[in-house]
């Protein structure tokens, strides 16, 4: 009975110190095996690990991606505009022995505090460097590459390594919002006017241009009409010409003929010349008073009568 009582408050205390040395590595896991403060070994693979009871100890420590959201920060661009950013960083334990020197018993939370203060510092450091503008253009792409390869080289004294940082949000303060929007809206409304001018000078010059092409198509039209009637003219003359040279005397006779009818229309016509005037010398022979009666359509009157004055076609062919 006595062994009995002895050995099973021995067998607990073995078990007791078997599992006590024994400790299990999760595969999203690494661990340091600890003995008074110093680094005796390193468990990265997943499975089963082995201390010395009382005189070691484990510390594990996250092997995944980690997220890291930074406060937002105020920079100050070369343009002097300042600005407000949110940015956040993803990063992982790369080198277990070299965190645990860096941070010591600190762990992650004082690990994340000194990775804010480098992501903070190279954030300022590289969007001072460069106009807001570029900030908020589509460049901020190869901006965030360059703070994340700054932060990268400093990462890595901590035993960090820095996969990603990316600006979630780039704002004004709160304090210049007002001022930036009337600057931006003074700006659009000069860019505006100065269209509207370009605009209306280049209306004005096409419509001069428009205006000289109608004047010189018209003067080349009238020029060219001009032309036409002149030629027009001296053909009609020169026909006129030849029909007289062939026979003067008809040609006399037609024209005085086609004056008569036109001078008198019938209906009580009356003309005041004197009798001995050339336009009377067909009225003066019998051939030409028959030749008017037929062309006038009835009888004219004898004696002193009052005309009309001629037309200006009549006096056309009255020369």
């Amino acid at each position: 009975m006595r062994k009995t009582a002895l050995l099973i408050p021995a067998l607990v205390v073995i078990v007791v110190i078997a599992f006590s040395s024994i400790f299990i590595v999760d595969e999203r896991e690494k661990a340091l095996v600890l003995q008074f403060g110093q680094i005796v070994s390193v468990k990265e693979e997943p499975g089963l690990g082995f201390k010395i009871p009382l005189i070691q100890e484990v510390v594990k420590y996250d092997d995944r991606i980690l997220s890291r959201d930074l406060e937002p920060i105020e920079v100050t661009p070369a343009d002097d505009r300042r600005l407000v950013v949110d940015a956040f960083a993803r990063f992982r334990i790369a080198d277990v022995e070299q965190f645990r020197r860096a941070v010591g018993a600190g762990g992650l939370p004082a690990a994340s505090q000194r990775l804010d203060s480098i992501l903070r510092a190279g954030t300022r450091e590289v969007l001072g460097s460069v106009s807001s503008n570029d900030i908020l253009s589509t460049d901020r792409a190869a901006l965030m590459l360059r703070i994340r390869n700054g932060a990268i080289t400093e990462a890595r004294s901590l035993g960090l390594q820095v996969l990603d940082v990316r600006l979630k949000r780039t704002d004004l303060p709160e304090a210049n919002l007002n001022a930036t929007y009337e600057r931006m809206k003074a700006e659009r409304e000069r860019e505006a006017a100065d269209e509207i001018a370009r605009g209306r000078e280049a209306a004005q010059r096409i419509q001069a241009q428009a205006d000289r092409t109608v004047i010189e198509l018209v003067s080349e039209a009238e020029r060219e009409s001009q032309i036409i009637q002149g030629e027009a003219d001296a053909l009609r003359n020169e026909i006129f010409a030849t029909a007289f040279g062939e026979d003067p005397e008809f040609f006399e006779f037609y024209r005085s003929m086609t004056a008569y009818q036109r001078a008198l229309q019938g209906g009580n016509t009356m003309m005041v010349m004197s009798p001995e005037s050339e336009f009377f010398n067909y009225l003066r022979s019998a051939e030409g008073a028959s030749s008017l009666r037929a062309a006038a359509g009835g009888d004219t009157g004898t004696g002193t009568v009052a005309p009309t004055l001629p037309q200006p076609e009549d006096e056309a062919a009255l020369r």
